[in-house]
């Protein structure tokens, strides 16, 4: 079992996108000594001097507790918890650039979300295999958009270990009064539903965006949720946790508010753009575009059907059109809903 943090120790933040810096100023706003390292160092000079990250995240001000640090080897030494908040295919490069600079007392956490293309693994997996199997590890995850943490408005996320103290002191030095952090065991349905929940966003953006309608998007959601249950409990998660936060409250954040980047890519494809051009447009990642390609072998190799999120794979990646992939999914045979 880990040693519970000091309230006084700092916290690392690797990765100055939006969430990232989102979450580093809710750590120094609940009164952690927070660092916040990131890869372009002109960016990391202007927010030290204006104090905010005017291009992903403008309405949130720097607490007096948040530092920037661009030396990755500054931004490390003497922490106690590091938290990575990059996307997937940064995932395994930053492990392995930051595997010598970690202390064996080092804690580990992430935001990313998504399967490792080509090998589909999740984000836990891919740190074990780095790191090994020692060290305390968690995930955080759930319904939270990075401008609404920024700006402190109330929020509630969950936080996934098998080491249950460190679940607890990371909820414990994150919370606040508008913003709540919920404990779970079970990293592998944490980090499915977060997976899963992008492509389906996607196809909530395309299907709104082609005029389907409120009964479509309702359908997709639940019908993706059930999705998202199958694969989860196929590769060991626990079907409770898909009813939760990670869960259902990830998924319809990311389906129904135009905050989201998969649900905007969804749409700007709708109105006839390329993937390439959508992804252009949005101008940061979209976690679902690769996610469902990861998914479609991911889900072939479980054996779990994903009709859902198979004929997102197809509009991405085999071109088939948004509309013929909806026709094929109402024309399927008819079966019981608890399938």
């Amino acid at each position: 079992m880990s040693v519970i943090a000091r309230r006084d120790s700092h916290v690392t933040v690797l990765g100055a996108g939006s969430w990232g810096t989102a979450l580093a100023i809710q750590f120094a706003r609940s009164g952690r000594p927070t660092r916040l390292w990131g890869r372009d160092r002109e960016r990391l000079a202007a927010m030290a001097r204006e104090r905010r990250n005017d291009r992903y995240l403008a309405a949130g001000a720097f607490p007096p507790a948040l530092a920037v640090e661009p030396e990755l080897v500054e931004a490390l030494r003497g922490t106690c918890d590091v938290l990575i908040a990059v996307p997937s295919h940064a995932l395994r490069p930053l492990l392995g650039q930051i595997k010598p600079l970690l202390s064996p007392q080092m804690r580990l956490a992430w935001a990313t979300k998504g399967f490792e293309l080509p090998s589909g693994l999740l984000p836990h997996q891919v740190a074990r295999e780095i790191l090994g199997p020692q060290r305390a590890l968690a995930v955080l995850s759930g319904p939270t958009f990075a401008r609404e943490v920024g700006a402190g408005l109330p929020t509630a996320m969950t936080i996934a270990s098998s080491d249950a103290a460190f679940a607890k002191s990371l909820a414990q030095d994150l919370s606040s009064s508008q913003f709540r952090a919920y404990t779970s065991t079970d990293i592998v349905g944490v980090e499915v539903g977060g997976a899963v929940k992008n492509v389906l966003a996607v196809g909530a953006g395309l299907s709104d965006g082609l005029g389907f309608g409120a009964n479509t998007r309702v359908a997709l959601i639940t019908r993706g949720l059930a999705e998202m249950m199958r694969l989860g409990v196929a590769l060991g998660a626990q079907r409770d946790t898909f009813m939760g936060l990670a869960g259902l409250g990830d998924l319809v954040l990311t389906c129904t508010d135009d905050q989201s980047r998969n649900r905007r890519f969804g749409l700007e494809l709708a109105a006839g753009k390329t993937p390439s051009q959508a992804l252009a447009d949005i101008g940061q990642v979209v976690e679902g575009y690769p996610a469902a390609k990861a998914l479609h072998g991911v889900a072939a190799r479980a054996g779990v059907e994903m009709p859902l999120c198979e004929g997102v794979y197809q509009v991405l990646y085999e071109h088939v059109a948004a509309r013929d992939a909806v026709r094929m999914l109402m024309t399927r045979p008819i079966k019981s809903e608890s399938d």
